[in-house]
């Protein structure tokens, strides 16, 4: 069997011996494809000879395919189901109403804020499907600049000239202790305290360590390195947990402690002259080419913040 020789059958062979298979007859097989019958019997051979073996016995009882006949029609049916997958998904784009996001998003947006937001962005648009992948603000960069997604969500602007850089919603990190801290009775607490009390951090390339710690070193020309530091958590769910049972304190956006303050969980409290604010960003590359579902998503996301958070 010569591979190269392989290599030259066609969708329309494959599509002869799929009829011929289905139909048991030439006559048949060729009327369901609009062919002649002699036209159907050479798109047969012409495989037959990309192959090197006979792929069909005729009978007095009918047609029937060879072993070889049967494992080139199971391969020609999954050949045939992508074709026309490809055709309705290219048909899709061209009607432009709907398709799939791919969106990657740090674990702030992705936890607190993209949930809500679209399960109400669904109620309208049911035909645009969202996938996320969490990471944290690098990685989730990272993704978008390795076409991984086409889109993310991140606490950090990027410094990256290939991406587009759109502000989206306003954070404010603030520190959380447990609502049986001594602290919590306390209007304020000085960087002095806080320098001595066991305190827990989030994982390097976290936008929420990044921006403390860039308050820190500018105001306060203090390095996280000079904090009593108990344990270093990789994301925001398990520094409330470990919070809430009294291992530390820690500073974390409050869109994530929302919940657990309103409920008496966790207290913030202030930091003397600190004050730690940021912005969300939706980031995508320069050269994107935008779709019509895509701008309806972005454009959905920039009023939901406004009027929603």
């Amino acid at each position: 069997m010569s591979i190269d020789r392989f290599k030259n059958i066609t969708i329309q062979q494959m599509e002869a011996i799929i009829s011929l298979m289905e139909e048991g007859s030439f006559s048949r097989a060729a009327k369901r494809m609009f062919l002649t019958q002699p036209a159907l019997t050479k798109n047969i051979k012409n495989a037959e000879d990309c192959i090197g073996v006979r792929l069909a016995n005729r009978s007095s009882s009918g047609v029937s395919l060879t072993p070889e006949g049967k494992i080139l029609y199971n391969y020609a049916k999954r050949v045939v189901k992508l074709r026309d997958e490809a055709k309705e998904k290219i048909h899709a784009l061209g009607k432009d109403t709907g398709g799939n996001i791919y969106v990657s998003a740090s674990t702030i947006p992705a936890t607190y804020i993209l949930p809500r937001a679209l399960s109400d962005f669904n109620k309208t648009n049911a035909d645009i499907y969202i996938y996320i992948k969490t990471a944290d603000s690098e990685e989730a960069m990272n993704m978008v600049l390795d076409n991984e997604v086409e889109m993310g969500f991140i606490g950090k602007k990027p410094l990256n000239k290939k991406l587009s850089a759109e502000t989206l919603w306003k954070d404010r990190v603030a520190l959380i202790v447990s609502k049986n801290h001594a602290w919590c009775k306390k209007k304020s607490v000085t960087l002095p305290e806080l320098l001595k009390e066991p305190f827990l951090v989030r994982e390097k390339g976290s936008a929420t360590r990044e921006l403390f710690e860039s308050y820190l070193k500018k105001s306060k020309s203090i390095s996280i390195d000079q904090f009593n530091i108990c344990g270093e958590l990789g994301s925001s769910e398990a520094i409330k947990e470990a919070v809430i049972v009294g291992w530390g304190v820690s500073v974390i956006s409050i869109h994530a402690v929302s919940r657990e303050l309103s409920q008496g969980l966790l207290c913030e409290v202030p930091i003397q002259g600190l004050t730690m604010e940021r912005n969300f960003y939706l980031i995508y590359r320069r050269q994107f080419d935008f779709r019509s579902f895509h701008k309806t998503f972005i454009s959905f996301i920039k009023h939901y913040t406004s009027g929603n958070l």
